[in-house]
Order: C-alpha cells, then sequence, then structure tokens
C-alpha cells in the first residue's frame, strides 16, 4: 500500500515535530491535530531562530498554506 501525506502525519500525531514557514520561521512543538489543508495544531510550542529558542508560544495553530516543510524532531 502506498503511503500518503497525512498517513505520515498521522503517524507523527502527538510526537515532536519541526514545522518550517515560507518566511522562514521555525516552531518546535507537539503535534495534535490537523486537518486535510495540513492547517497543524501543535502544543509545548517553541519559535526558534537559527537553532536558538526565540520565544515560547504554548498551543499554537499554524496555517497549511504558510508550510513548506513538517519533519520529526531529533
Amino acid at each position: 500500500m502506498e503511503a500518503r501525506p497525512l498517513d505520515a502525519l498521522n503517524r507523527a500525531r502527538d510526537k515532536k515535530v519541526i514545522v518550517e514557514l515560507k518566511n522562514g520561521k521555525q516552531y518546535l512543538g507537539t503535534l495534535r491535530a490537523f486537518d486535510i489543508h495540513i492547517n497543524v495544531t501543535l502544543e509545548d510550542t517553541e519559535e526558534r531562530a537559527e537553532g536558538q529558542v526565540t520565544r515560547k508560544l504554548g498551543v499554537a495553530f499554524i496555517r497549511g498554506d504558510t508550510i513548506i516543510m513538517i519533519s520529526p524532531a531529533q
């Protein structure tokens, strides 16, 4: 069976992910929810720039059309 992008996101649910946006910002948090538009909800979210935490956001909702990459966090 072929894997689909939403299947990969489903496997990442409740795990730490890095979300990179078109504007260059990165967010690290626990993936809680997503929809077919790849809008995502993260918990315990940190905004990062150049590997350093710039601010802690808690719960964050990120619009799917701003996302260029979602990756498992190390």
